[in-house]
């Protein structure tokens, strides 16, 4: 499943509300850390929040945009119902948003990948 997340200081959690009254869905949670979260899950859901949002984003363009790209994929089918040439674009999606994303521990190469979706390259 996609996840978006959008936090907040509790104090200012009214700006969340009015994101989710806004867009019409996501919910709301106060967190023991004094931030309030709002979250939006599911593959149809983050697409189409990320489509409104890419003319706004200025950091993670991209990862935002090969994310909107994989969540079209997914919100027609289940990985077991997609063809071969759906399931290689994933991974070349996943691939670019690995690649933009900082992160100290090891990451997926294409071919762990394809051998995790039972692919051949």
């Amino acid at each position: 499943m996609a996840t978006i997340c959008f936090y907040q200081d509790t104090r200012h959690a009214k700006t969340l509300e009015w994101i989710r009254d806004l867009f019409g869905i996501g919910y709301l949670s106060k967190r023991n850390d004094g931030m309030s979260e709002l979250r939006i899950n599911g593959y149809q859901q983050v697409g189409d929040i990320l489509k409104l949002l890419l003319p706004y984003i200025k950091f993670k363009k991209i990862q935002a945009e090969a994310l909107a790209q994989a969540c079209d994929i997914l919100s027609k089918g289940t990985l077991g119902t997609l063809k071969n040439k759906q399931l290689k674009l994933l991974i070349d999606l996943v691939l670019i948003i690995q690649k933009e994303n900082y992160a100290t521990k090891s990451k997926k190469t294409k071919d762990d990948l394809y051998s995790i979706l039972g692919l051949t390259p």
